[in-house]
């Protein structure tokens, strides 16, 4: 598909910023677990975007396998990369990367305001070891990223979904999980978070069915948080709602 008929309807058509519909249709109709949200973006957004992009953003077009040590090219080569799922503002994302300087971290979302504000983060705290990849984070893993290529994977707080009716949109799903686990590195962690009870039993059967996966819990549960992710806005507001948080963390198996 020409870049021009993907750019129509983008914020940014002379192609400076994330496109609107990266893949166009050229990848199979399934139920999404997102929803593109094309919310305000602020001026200061905005600049980062149209400055920054060129630079460090990812746009998932199912195009091409991507060279992970070409993309994180600040980094030494065989650095290992983290696959983030979902990062809302960005805030939590810029301090685990902070962090983990050495960790190369490929943060997906759709969230055109979210995008805009992680790479001013960035910018701003001298983080070069974050990529902003734009569009479906199924098209990234199945046709952008090489099996066995992931040191690890995050989605934290993924949408619950919690309408019986609206599971099927859920992310986490054995598909899904499948997946994830070839693109892991043996021992590479698929780490979990979420703040909705019944989706986190969900998240425990369909982890703990997959033969590619072990629980690092010897009990077979829930993780404690670990310290290297912080407390996000929203995890602070479900927490003063009584809301319980979960993680799961889960390996791929080494053979």
């Amino acid at each position: 598909m020409p870049v021009a008929e993907r750019r129509r309807g983008s914020m940014f058509p002379d192609g400076t910023g994330p496109s609107a519909n990266p893949a166009g249709e050229r990848h199979e109709r399934r139920i999404r677990s997102f929803q593109p949200r094309r919310s305000r973006v602020t001026a200061n957004q905005r600049d980062a975007l149209v400055r920054l992009w060129p630079k460090w953003g990812v746009e998932i077009d199912g195009d091409r396998t991507l060279d992970l040590d070409a993309l994180f090219d600040t980094l030494p080569p065989g650095s290992p990369v983290v696959l983030e799922i979902g990062f809302g503002m960005g805030e939590a994302t810029a301090e685990m990367a902070a962090a983990d300087p050495g960790t190369g971290i490929l943060a997906a979302d759709v969230h055109t305001p979210g995008q805009g504000n992680l790479l001013g983060l960035a910018e701003r705290n001298g983080l070069t070891n974050v990529r902003v990849a734009n569009g479906d984070a199924i098209i990234l893993l199945r046709e952008m990223l090489a099996p066995d290529s992931l040191a690890g994977i995050r989605v934290f707080f993924p949408d619950p979904w919690p309408k019986k009716r609206h599971h099927k949109r859920r992310i986490i799903q054995p598909e899904f999980v499948e997946l994830a686990a070839s693109r892991l590195v043996p021992g590479g962690l698929l780490h979990c978070a979420t703040d909705w009870e019944p989706y986190a039993e969900q998240m425990l059967l369909v982890l703990g069915d997959c033969p590619a996966l072990e629980n690092t819990r010897p009990d077979g549960g829930y993780a404690p948080r670990p310290d290297f992710r912080p407390l996000t806005r929203f995890e602070q507001q479900g927490l003063s709602k009584g809301h319980v948080v979960r993680d799961l963390v889960f390996r791929r198996r080494v053979p």
